[in-house]
């Protein structure tokens, strides 16, 4: 009898699940035609309408939520930015957090129809915060991690400039042992897995990052750098004025230092703070947090 070999990309769900003690849920590949043409794709978790809309950070993608999607439990949708994963590039190389959010409110219009929990890492954190400013109606509760408005472009990310400088390998294993090499990923399976879904392999037989940051990276975070001078304290008063309530988790070995909570409990003086074991992938090291404040959240009428 011929044995079928699963060749998906979910095929690493069954294994997670039985790892952190979960059931395997409905997993599927989603994706809209935005108005201007580009592709946005998604995984949709669960069956129903999603409860929860997690956006990843710079050089991710959507699989990063694999283990809170697992440990949710509950209908959810991750969603891959422009330029990541499956979804299209921008001709533009604009990767703003305003001109994501306009995809993601886009999405949300299309996929889900009530009110979502949603949580943004880092890129996608700012992205999140867009979006609950310009569309409340669209979002239940806010959860930001490891970013704030404002976070020194130049001092916390630079760890991510440099691991960039390198953009394709003689294989994925090598690919591997620069991420771990960096501090990215939990244990060495957890980084494999992360790699093959965030490389692709050339023509000529070299793996490359799959996503436009690695190759834009410089670029990127100084346009992002020059937003953030730009729009001045006009990030810290949209957030302040999210109506949604807003939950700040932050990794102890994360990109936040200390001035960045100060400053946020500053502007949000009624929001939550919660302080993890993790890095600045908390979705990673400790999807398990991630996965219980958006529970709570759910399960709860106020804050």
């Amino acid at each position: 009898m011929a044995v079928v070999q699963d060749t998906s990309e979910f095929r690493y769900l069954p294994a997670q699940a039985q790892t952190l003690g979960t059931d395997v849920p409905h997993a599927e590949r989603i994706a809209i035609t935005l108005p201007d043409g580009r592709v946005l794709s998604a995984l949709r978790f669960g069956l129903g309408d999603p409860e929860v809309t997690l956006l990843h950070g710079a050089g991710l993608n959507a699989h990063t939520w694999d283990a809170v999607a697992l440990l949710l439990g509950r209908p959810a949708i991750a969603i891959d930015l422009a330029g990541h994963g499956d979804s299209s590039w921008r001709d533009d190389l604009d990767y703003s957090p305003a001109v994501l959010a306009d995809d993601v409110a886009h999405a949300l219009a299309h996929w889900a129809p009530r009110p979502q929990i949603l949580v943004g890492h880092s890129l996608g954190g700012l992205t999140a915060q867009v979006v609950a400013a310009r569309h409340p109606e669209r979002v239940r509760e806010l959860v930001l991690v490891d970013i704030v408005p404002g976070l020194d472009t130049d001092a916390a990310p630079a760890v991510l400039r440099d691991f960039y400088a390198v953009t394709d390998f003689a294989s994925r294993d090598e690919a591997v042992d620069r991420a771990q090499a960096f501090g990215f990923g939990g244990s060495r399976a957890d980084t494999e897995r992360g790699v093959f879904f965030n490389t692709r392999v050339r023509d000529d037989g070299r793996v490359e990052w799959k996503h436009h940051f690695s190759r834009i990276i410089a670029s990127a975070f100084d346009s992002l750098k020059n937003e953030q001078a730009a729009s001045g304290g006009a990030r810290w008063t949209q957030l302040a004025a999210v109506a949604a309530p807003v939950t700040l988790v932050r990794g102890e070995r994360g990109f936040l230092g200390d001035a960045d909570v100060a400053a946020f409990r500053k502007h949000l003086p009624a929001a939550a703070v919660i302080t993890v074991d993790a890095g600045h992938n908390v979705q990673e090291t400790a999807p398990d947090s991630l996965a219980a404040i958006a529970t709570g959240a759910l399960t709860s009428e106020t804050r």
